[in-house]
């Protein structure tokens, strides 16, 4: 018995755990870059066609269109960079965590949000990532929708 578990853990396995680690930094890497860059249809490319989108402080919403469709209105309504970029990938890559930081313009008023008039904000955020066959099908945000609230107020 002892020898058959040790094949699982042959000379192989590391190589295979670490390739699979590396796979999911590359694609967040690229999830990321590809919204700083607002190539919302590459960063869609990378989830899967039934990913759950859990809106910070909201609903969570399933399907790739679902998703298209958030990142539309996000379009529309806020213009967002994401910086100080910080990745965190478990050992067999397929849970992730990102923490960053979200400076952005308040374009135009989103629905029961206060009226948009160009405000400017800098929020920390967080996100949460299920990536369980090389393509992310969760997605889990956080960020202090009060201190979001505080900033675009303040104007």
């Amino acid at each position: 018995m002892k020898q058959e578990n040790a094949g699982l853990r042959g000379p192989g396995f590391y190589n295979r755990v670490m390739e699979q680690r590396e796979a999911t930094l590359e694609l967040l890497r690229s999830y990321y870059q590809f919204f700083n860059e607002g190539r919302f249809e590459e960063m869609l490319s990378l989830l899967t066609d039934d990913v759950v989108h859990d809106i910070n402080q909201g609903a969570s919403e399933r399907g790739i269109e679902a998703f298209r469709t958030f990142s539309r209105r996000m379009e529309r309504c806020y213009r967002e960079t994401l910086t100080e970029l910080q990745l965190f990938v478990s050992d067999d890559g397929t849970r992730a965590a990102a923490e960053f930081l979200v400076q952005g313009t308040y374009l135009g008023t989103d629905e029961g949000l206060p009226e948009a008039s160009g405000q400017t904000y800098a929020l920390p955020a967080g996100a949460f990532f299920d990536i369980p066959q090389g393509k992310i099908s969760r997605v889990t945000m956080y960020y202090n929708l009060n201190d979001w609230l505080r900033q675009v107020r303040a104007f």
